[in-house]
């Protein structure tokens, strides 16, 4: 018997499957199709030959522990401790999968902000207990209303995302203010807040729960390496929580992988003394920017993107037909492979609304744009 009978295939399996067998260009799947930087794959070239292949650390390279204190506290001003308060992890989804089955009980409910990201509810499951999905306004704003409705006596944790995937939304000053009044509310909720893409900012830089002090003794702080430096595939990321909550993570973190790639790890430490984070949004608020130029033309209306490599467009204009309908023929009759953002909600709320992924490299942009303004 299934302990997870009604999730299937991701929808970003699926696309890319479908854009593979078709020849579709592939925005939908979110990864960057240019090179990483010179400069760290030099220094991965030289550590190959170094000793730096067996275990570390379960917690982490002590120096790359290090190193991200440091981040942390050029980009928010927060002083946090490498040794009790942070976690390398083999992804961002393995942060997430581990912070959620080290502090989740069975028949506890956690809050869910749709549309989401689609590896949340699965470790919720696993732990027997609820997801308690909640959507966004239409113009993907929170709705503290509803939000605040579905908190009760069972409520564990909220989960954010911001900047938030797949629409782009960043949180406002007033949505942290009201979950902060919320919290007061609900003294044991904890926050899991996944921030990955919180280098890729765009007019307005986000507002980090790491600047939030009313939560910093209740939040678990998601970042990935992956997103950040264009490595992916790379599956690096790390976590920052307070040490009451971090002494629960380790224990789920050591029986689920013990230690991340140390190759990796150590690449990254070096890097981070001679890179700066600074001129990654406007890398891609470049590549926005020319991919919203592109489509100028085209029949599609393209909603803002504050944040993250995705841009959400509305083909209303187009076809009155379900967004995933509208997505497969896009790939089978224009080489164009999107994600339906319906498959975002519980309920597979449909807005006729679609995400491309603009991390990719001029001329794959110029190319899609082309097939996308001849629909």
């Amino acid at each position: 018997m299934s302990k997870l009978p009604n999730i299937g295939t991701s929808i970003f399996t699926v696309m890319s499957k479908m854009a593979a067998e078709h020849d579709a260009i592939n925005l939908s799947q979110g990864f960057p199709n240019f090179p990483v930087d010179s400069v760290l794959t030099d220094i991965v070239i030289r550590l190959a030959k170094e000793n730096v292949h067996q275990y570390l650390p379960m917690s982490g390279y002590p120096p790359l522990l290090s190193n991200i204190a440091l981040l942390v506290k050029s980009s928010y001003r927060r002083i946090i401790l490498p040794t009790t308060e942070i976690l390398v992890t083999a992804g961002a989804t393995q942060a997430i999968f581990t912070t959620i089955q080290a502090l989740v009980q069975r028949d506890d409910e956690v809050i869910i902000l749709d549309p989401s990201y689609d590896c949340y509810e699965a470790p919720i499951l696993l732990c027997s207990a609820k997801p308690v999905r909640v959507s966004l306004n239409d113009d993907y704003t929170p709705n503290w209303s509803a939000i605040k409705k579905a908190c009760t006596a069972n409520t564990k944790m909220i989960i954010i995302n911001n900047p938030h995937n797949p629409t782009g939304k960043i949180l406002t000053q007033s949505d942290f203010e009201a979950l902060e009044s919320l919290l007061q509310k609900y003294p044991e909720i904890i926050v899991l807040s996944d921030e990955v893409y919180e280098y890729i900012t765009f007019e307005e830089k986000h507002i980090s729960a790491h600047t939030r002090i009313k939560l910093l003794n209740r939040c678990v702080m998601i970042s990935s390496f992956g997103k950040s430096f264009h490595v992916t595939g790379w599956k690096v990321g790390y976590l920052v929580a307070p040490e009451h909550l971090m002494k629960e993570i380790k224990k789920v973190h050591q029986f689920l992988v013990f230690s991340v790639n140390s190759l990796c790890q150590v690449a990254i430490s070096e890097y981070l003394d001679v890179v700066s984070v600074e001129g990654i949004g406007s890398l891609y608020q470049e590549k926005r920017d020319y991919f919203r130029k592109l489509l100028k033309t085209s029949r599609f209306e393209l909603l803002p993107s504050e944040g993250t490599y995705f841009q959400v467009a509305s083909y209303a204009a187009i076809s009155s037909e379900n967004d995933v309908a509208f997505c497969e023929r896009l790939i089978t009759e224009h080489g164009v492979a999107a994600i339906p953002i319906s498959t975002f909600y519980e309920k597979r709320k449909d807005l006729h609304l679609i995400r491309f992924c603009f991390a990719k490299d001029n001329a794959t942009l110029e190319e899609a744009a082309k097939r996308l303004c001849k629909i």
